[in-house]
């Protein structure tokens, strides 16, 4: 299975594509698209569209089977938060024009899933997705965070793949 993380984001929107095999995991690619403030009307507009055409050209290259999002976390700034959430929009809605199903997961759970613990902070990340996808050249923060979106996702679904045939099992 080849799963696709996307760390949202209107500036920076990090993705990682990974492959899974059974509990081995490895690095396909990973990058980060870029959306820069313009100056005039519609710059937010342009701003998604550009993000939009960007993640499309990536599912596009590498075809993933499935696909993870990081919630957004609001914060004191209303407004930096309504426009996180539009970028979040974009990342929900590209893979979804794929067909594929997108898991959404809190900070916390994938830093959880990834490090250990629910608080870490970058450079952790980083560490441990190194540690999961040895060799792995990652193209800044925003990508290891996608990276390990894409890890969090991968162990989720392999949980929810053992837990339904121990269901399966149980009941035949």
């Amino acid at each position: 299975m080849r799963v696709m993380g996307i760390d949202p984001g209107l500036r920076n929107l990090g993705w990682g594509v990974i492959d899974v095999a059974g509990s081995r995991l490895s690095h396909v690619a990973n990058g980060i698209c870029h959306s820069a403030p313009g100056e005039g009307v519609g710059d937010l507009a342009a701003r998604l569209l550009s993000l939009h055409s960007q993640l499309t050209e990536v599912i596009r290259q590498y075809a993933p089977d499935a696909a993870a999002v990081e919630n957004t976390f609001v914060n004191k700034d209303a407004v930096a938060t309504l426009k996180l959430g539009q970028a979040r929009g974009i990342a929900l809605l590209v893979p979804a024009q794929f067909g594929l199903v997108v898991g959404e997961y809190a900070p916390n759970a994938v830093k959880k899933t990834v490090v250990g613990v629910g608080h870490a902070a970058k450079a952790q990340i980083d560490h441990m997705v190194r540690i999961h996808l040895p060799g792995v050249e990652i193209n800044g923060p925003d990508a290891a965070d996608a990276l390990a979106i894409a890890i969090c996702h991968s162990h989720h679904v392999q949980s929810a793949g053992r837990l339904n045939a121990a269901l399966k099992r149980a009941a035949g």
